[in-house]
């Protein structure tokens, strides 16, 4: 595995496999995604700018360590809508929201994972030349309405990002951050091998699940990315205390 710091001494708790995954990215004021994430989170930048990610793809092989993949509990797709965070030196993702078309899993991730889950019917779809078509509406009544519908492609061979790239700093993170109902921080560390990327082409015919939470996206195209398949692990949250520094 390809990580920029050592693992936690503990044992990782979860196994998943990210399929056609789509990275739709959009530059943002910082002050727009500041508004959005706890004050004592501090927003990672790239060059001055923030940026917020809308993520579709589906799960396979989504299971708890030494549980066989159970038919329903362990296949089922996920939108994600996400922006960038650094705490302690450590660059993570922060998301606003991860909608799912599995009830389980969403009531499951809320409780044990303190992540904004919402139930969400999505449906995927593969056209000819390598095309998924993806469409979700949201049903969850404790968020806003929201819609994602695209289809999209990959345009390029499969490619590792360079450190120091926009694509690598979009990309290669390994944890993600959260927090809970008493405004405690946790960080949750993920594992796997770096990104196969490829260029991407997409046409996104509705999008509105940024606005759903107060967000409105530049009009500026965004920055795409495709990637076929990645194996994750997942260890259980750790709590964070104390002042957190960039």
């Amino acid at each position: 595995m390809s990580r920029p710091w050592p693992h936690l001494a503990k044992p990782w708790i979860m196994h998943q496999i990210w399929n056609d995954l789509l990275f739709a990215h959009w530059s943002v004021p910082v002050k727009i995604i500041r508004e959005h994430v706890p004050a004592h989170i501090p927003i990672d930048t790239f060059e001055g700018t923030a940026w917020l990610g809308v993520v579709p793809f589906h799960m396979s092989g989504v299971t708890f360590r030494g549980i066989p993949a159970l038919p329903y509990f362990s296949s089922f797709p996920e939108i994600n809508v996400r922006t960038y965070v650094t705490i302690d030196g450590k660059p993570g993702v922060y998301f606003f929201s991860l909608d799912a078309h599995n009830k389980f899993a969403v009531e499951t991730a809320r409780s044990f994972f303190h992540l904004p889950y919402f139930y969400t019917k999505i449906e995927v779809k593969e056209l000819p030349k390598d095309t998924i078509r993806y469409h979700s509406v949201r049903q969850d009544p404790r968020a806003r309405q929201g819609e994602f519908l695209a289809e999209y492609l990959p345009t390029s061979p499969t490619r590792l990002a360079m450190p120091g790239t926009l694509e690598y700093w979009l990309t290669e993170r390994y944890c993600l951050y959260c927090q809970d109902r008493r405004g405690n921080i946790y960080r949750g560390e993920i594992d796997h091998e770096p990104w196969p990327l490829q260029s991407a082409e997409a046409n996104i015919i509705i999008n509105t699940l940024p606005h759903s939470f107060g967000i409105n996206l530049p009009e500026h195209s965004p920055v795409l990315h495709f990637a076929k398949q990645l194996k994750v692990k997942i260890w259980a949250l750790e709590k964070l205390e104390g002042t957190f520094n960039t």
